[in-house]
């Protein structure tokens, strides 16, 4: 059990038989009546996100979640399966608990972090910064060199972001995944 005072972001709690994560919290205490803390929590199966107010000093149900690396190895219909690298088993996970904005970058033999639960991966996260090869763009036109240009390139993926007018196809790049956006050229 924990209180109120312990909540800091990333902290996972239980609550109606469903595990939910702080992404989220702020301690307010007004000039009239008690003190609360406003959460915003999101569920980590379902990926929903709600608003919730506790009162200060409240006890709440946290959970620890340990972290496990995995492997994406391959898709079959609406299931993607992951090793995980400790016990070489396969790990089907349905395409709603990944999450659409996550899939996006997703390929084949990707290096991820499993969340376990009772022995259990329930989610998988990959990882922040993720490097894909350019599968799709225009070529840039010379003399088009306004300060910060950019041009939409399609990734290996299938996943579109913003880039320079020098990234050209074939081109590796390192990209931001929460963002959706183009950090650096990969070089060789």
């Amino acid at each position: 059990m924990a209180s109120t005072a312990d909540f800091r972001n990333g902290m996972v709690l239980e609550i109606d038989g469903d595990l939910w994560t702080i992404t989220y919290f702020q301690h307010v205490k007004p000039g009239k009546g008690g003190a609360f803390v406003r959460t915003k929590l999101k569920n980590v199966l379902s990926g929903n996100v709600v608003d919730r107010t506790y009162r200060a000093g409240e006890k709440v149900t946290d959970v620890r979640l340990e972290r496990r690396p995995v492997t994406y190895s391959y898709t079959d219909g609406d299931l993607y399966y992951f090793m995980d690298t400790n016990t070489y088993e396969q790990i089907p996970l349905a395409h709603d608990v990944i999450g659409e904005d996550q899939l996006k970058y997703l390929k084949e033999n990707m290096e991820c972090e499993g969340l376990v639960h009772d022995e259990r991966v329930i989610a998988v996260e990959l990882p922040n910064f993720v490097e894909l090869e350019v599968t799709e763009t225009e070529p840039g036109v010379r003399g088009d060199t306004a300060a910060g240009a950019t041009k939409p390139a399609k990734l290996e993926t299938g996943a579109v972001v913003q880039v320079p007018l020098f990234v050209e196809e074939g081109d590796v790049i390192r990209v931001d995944r929460r963002e959706d956006k183009y950090l650096t050229r990969v070089t060789a």
